[in-house]
């Protein structure tokens, strides 16, 4: 067996129980855990998960900005009666079949 070491670090105990759980409930310990995130981090030669940044999320105003953006834009676009929309769907459909 290889020679074994002791690795220490801290965290909030909140974070540990919840871990600790999910592990548990997975059928390991936390050590057990932690030395397959080792393992896989070896085998990856990295993190074993992307590491990137959240998307920027948008607040309420931005996304009602957009919303109007969008309504504006869509304001010249006349408007097509059922009886078109369904004529573009059909000859839609027989130009993708005609096609097979």
């Amino acid at each position: 067996m290889a020679e074994q070491v002791l690795n220490q670090f801290r965290c909030d105990k909140s974070l540990r129980e919840d871990c600790v759980a999910i592990y548990e409930a997975l059928g390991m310990d936390l050590n057990t855990a932690f030395r397959m995130f080792m393992e896989r981090t070896r085998m990856v030669g990295g993190l074993p998960f992307p590491a990137v940044l959240p998307t920027a999320q948008l607040t309420k105003i931005e996304v009602q900005n957009v919303i109007d953006g969008l309504r504006n834009d869509a304001a010249d676009v006349p408007e097509l009666t059922l009886d078109e929309i369904n004529a573009e769907i059909a000859a839609a459909r027989f130009e993708r079949k005609s096609k097979e």
